[in-house]
């Protein structure tokens, strides 16, 4: 059992996942962050690798990227701040979560199997790759991913069929990312517009937990998404938190508390 499966056995409601871009603002801001983000309530974090063609990011989260981009990040940078930060909390009962989300391209360019090997290696439990398709998922990848202890982490979104969803329920791991519409990060489209689609999932009886992001943003929404799912993930808020924040830490626990107590 690895730390997300670990996490859902012990905490069934109100699980909180914040996204982040590493390296930005700056580039050694990711432990930081991490830290930040830990000691203030995030039961789940979710690190984005900087990628120049992002395909569901929306503003906020594509110019994170490119700044991050700029500033020098890349994956050998990520994994040796992670590698540090794991060696730190290695002994640590708190610890939560990590997981890594990108993009095909640049994985494939690291090297497929390395990459998962210094993943694990860095305490990272879990991989989201919104561009690798299901088929090859199954057929090259997936033992990849469970000889290294790694979840996979596929999207639904409203359009998503029954058939698929299931496919996904059988083959990944962790918990079920559930896109709250079809558009991109950050979006202003309310989540209480897919009520039925949260409720039709919730009905499924599915073997992963449901995770809900795209479009959280506050105490309500987050508190909302968690009527029909596990918890829900936050990203572009938590960026414009941080953006120009003079001093990260008492940024992220204002916000951490304002999604987590509404104040």
């Amino acid at each position: 059992m690895n730390s997300i499966q670990k996490l859902f056995s012990e905490k069934k409601k109100n699980i909180l996942s914040i996204y982040f871009t590493a390296g930005f603002p700056e580039l050694n801001d990711t432990r930081k962050i991490l830290e930040s983000l830990q000691e203030n309530g995030a039961d789940m974090i979710e690190i984005g690798m900087p990628y120049s063609d992002p395909l569901a990011d929306g503003p906020v989260i594509q110019n994170s990227s490119m700044q991050a981009l700029q500033n020098g990040m890349n994956i050998n940078t990520l994994f040796e701040q992670l590698n540090d930060y794991h060696k730190q909390h290695a002994v640590s009962q708190k610890n939560v979560p990590l997981i890594l989300m990108g993009y095909l391209n640049p994985v494939l360019q690291y090297g497929f199997e390395k990459f998962c090997s210094d993943a694990k290696n860095c305490g990272v439990s879990g991989i989201i790759l919104p561009d690798l398709p299901i088929n090859e998922y199954e057929k090259e990848y997936k033992d990849i991913f469970e000889k290294n202890g790694l979840d996979f982490i596929f999207l639904i979104t409203p359009e998503t069929s029954e058939e698929r969803i299931r496919k996904i329920d059988s083959l990944g791991s962790g918990f079920i990312y559930a896109v709250s519409s079809s558009s991109i990060t950050g979006s202003d489209k309310s989540i209480t517009a897919q009520e039925s689609y949260f409720e039709r999932i919730k009905n499924m009886s599915l073997k992963n937990k449901i995770m809900i992001g795209f479009g959280i943003k506050d105490h309500q929404t987050f508190s909302k998404a968690c009527e029909y799912a596990s918890g829900a993930i936050i990203g572009t808020a938590y960026i414009k938190a941080i953006e120009h924040a003079k001093n990260i830490e008492s940024a992220t626990k204002e916000f951490l508390n304002s999604i987590l107590e509404g104040n």
